[in-house]
């Protein structure tokens, strides 16, 4: 790919911004403040500028929240594009996509059809939701989509939306855990599924469980894509070595293919990643260490609820003390019951509700506003009463 085509792409696309040679890719819903704070990245000088490459900017929130634009350019996003079709097999890729215009799975399903001559189809998921579902054509290579965990759930909730989804060759699931009744679900329904791992820095996934394996009962995210290198560090990390790897974060200028991620996980004899949790996200109570992702899956298994964020605050005796968060709309239908399964270390010492339960525009839990509402909760509990 020319960088030429990947900038025609770019500057289709709703929130693009130029700035200088570089090319940003924002939020159109952000508020002000969000806005505001992006602007100020923008605005810092490039100190990658003599290297003529990173002058695609995509934005990664991270656990902290704040704005960030993870480098990129046509080298790594066709290095990601080489390894996802090797991967599945495909020739051309037709991609109903659903996802936002500035995130890394959206771009990337452009990406990938402009660059083999698929078709790419635009589709909200306003719509989608509501039952109203684009017919898929005939095509050799068959049609893909990418969905975050909820966006499944919500479509395998019906006969219809499900026998929809088993009309794609490839239905991708990723940016964020997925829980184990949600996986059983969609396979008991045969849907095609690829759970994947990746990441903004990435160009999205470096890993993926082809459908075939996933309804031959794999739960896994699959082997290294073949533009990839997968890693274990001393401390769990998972690292990412490749092509696809970003240039750094928007001002700076990161040198090597090597990536050290946030995330813990583990890697099988046959190369199958298993993604723990977020190593900046576990909680240390009376000196055990609790993943918050495992205690998550375990609570919308016994609450059947899709949405839930455990997190971890400051105890006087503890340490940290584990905390579940659920959306105010569903704290009054949900039994709290013990979910089986976790240590008497690992289960909640208080329930918070949040209202409004903060997601961006693809349905994923915005995590740091789920604690900054938990905090501001917990610090007004703690205020004397008048």
């Amino acid at each position: 790919m020319e960088r030429a085509e990947l900038e025609a792409i770019v500057r289709n696309g709703p929130g693009a911004v130029r700035r200088g040679d570089a090319w940003f890719l924002t939020d159109p819903g952000w508020p002000a403040e969000r806005r505001a704070e992006a602007e100020g990245v923008m605005a810092r000088a490039d100190e990658g500028e003599r290297y003529g490459m990173g002058w695609l900017a995509i934005p990664t929130g991270g656990t902290s929240g704040a704005v960030r634009f993870a480098r990129h350019d046509e080298k790594t996003l066709a290095a990601a594009v080489r390894g996802f079709c090797s991967h599945f097999g495909l020739g051309r890729v037709n991609a109903v996509d659903v996802l936002p215009a500035h995130h890394v799975s959206g771009l990337m399903a452009r990406v990938r059809s402009a660059a083999t001559g698929g078709e790419h189809r635009t589709w909200s998921w306003k719509q989608l939701d509501a039952g109203d579902r684009p017919a898929l054509s005939a095509r050799d290579d068959g049609w893909v989509i990418s969905l975050v965990p909820t966006q499944l759930q919500r479509l395998l909730a019906t006969e219809v939306g499900a026998n929809w989804l088993r009309e794609f060759r490839i239905v991708f699931i990723g940016g964020g855990p997925v829980w184990p009744a949600l996986t059983e679900a969609a396979a008991t329904a045969r849907v095609p599924v690829a759970l994947s791992y990746g990441m903004t820095e990435t160009a999205a996934m470096v890993a993926a469980l082809r459908p075939e394996e996933f309804l031959a009962g794999a739960r896994h995210c699959g082997r290294a894509l073949p533009h990839a290198r997968l890693g274990i560090g001393a401390d769990g990390a998972i690292t990412v070595t490749g092509e696809s790897v970003f240039r750094g974060y928007w001002p700076a200028w990161r040198v090597g293919d090597e990536f050290t991620t946030d995330d813990a996980g583990k890697l099988a004899a046959d190369g199958g990643l298993t993604v723990i949790g977020r190593r900046d996200g576990v909680i240390i109570t009376g000196g055990k260490k609790v993943q918050p992702e495992r205690v998550e899956g375990a609570l919308k298994a016994a609450l059947a609820v899709a949405e839930v964020v455990v997190i971890g605050v400051p105890d006087p005796e503890w340490g940290e003390k584990v905390v579940a968060c659920l959306p105010t709309v569903l704290a009054s239908e949900v039994p709290l019951v013990d979910p089986l399964g976790l240590a008497p270390y690992e289960r909640p010492k208080l329930w918070l509700t949040v209202d409004p339960w903060p997601v961006n525009p693809q349905g994923k839990v915005n995590r740091a506003a789920v604690r900054a509402a938990a905090a501001a909760q917990i610090a007004d509990r703690g205020k004397p009463q008048a």
